[in-house]
């Protein structure tokens, strides 16, 4: 398998999040003396590096075909990284306490490809004998006891009357309202004001056609038209 070293190197230090990351002791390949690297995890990728600010990682363990054990080592709390095959390496490292190893075991197990292709097998067998065993019926809504009545919605009160306050004073033929004058309680409403009416020589003008109203009103108009033309015409 061929890796760029520079894509490696990106994605062992970019800041995506990662699936763990600690230190571990490594037993070196030629040698039984143990280094002190920093391990981080990312996907099925194990990256080692000098220390934990390194920006370029040593090594790197693709974690395929692989198996995770417990082994007994000079190292308290050691494992080891299994490949099949006769030339396959196999990697041991020591975590720094019981609760390390167990996490590390744990993660390592479930980095493959391998791992994720028999939790998706599972997952499947599960969905089918789900499908194959037919959902179970909802349970239907009984209906109301006899007996039993909702509680009736009260009526609404009729809004009451907004009674307006004191009719206000005209000036030059213009109501002037103000906030003082107010209605006292118990009171009665004063009547409306009657209705300003044109003047109608000719009797009232309730039953009258719309031609004749149009006339009456119409004469009134044309004459305060005309007083206010000649206002303007006289210096």
């Amino acid at each position: 398998m061929k890796l760029n070293e520079r894509s490696l190197a990106f994605y062992a230090t970019c800041d995506a999040p990662v699936d763990n990351a600690g230190f571990l002791y490594k037993k070196g390949g030629r040698h039984a003396t143990y280094h002190r690297r920093w391990f981080v995890l990312r996907g099925n990728m194990l990256f080692y590096f000098e220390d934990a600010a390194s920006r370029e990682p040593v090594g790197v363990i693709i974690l395929e075909g692989c198996t995770v054990e417990l082994v007994e080592a000079a190292e308290e709390f050691a494992f080891a990284v299994r490949f099949a095959g006769t030339r396959a390496r196999t990697y041991v490292l020591a975590a720094e306490s019981q609760a390390a190893m167990e996490g590390w075991v744990k993660a390592l197990s479930r980095a493959s490809f391998d791992y994720l292709r028999l939790v998706v097998r599972e997952l499947e067998q599960q969905l089918a004998a789900v499908r194959g065993a037919g959902s179970p019926a909802l349970p239907q809504p009984q209906p109301l006891s006899p007996t039993l009545a909702l509680p009736s919605t009260p009526a609404l009160a009729p809004p009451l009357p907004r009674w307006p306050s004191a009719l206000p004073p005209k000036e030059n033929g213009c109501a002037v309202w103000s906030t003082e004058a107010t209605l006292r309680p118990g009171s009665e409403p004063p009547p409306p004001p009657p209705r300003r009416r044109a003047s109608a020589p000719h009797g009232p003008l309730d039953l009258a056609p719309f031609a004749r109203l149009h006339e009456c009103y119409g004469q009134e108009i044309r004459a305060l038209r005309g007083q206010w033309l000649s206002s303007r015409v006289q210096p």
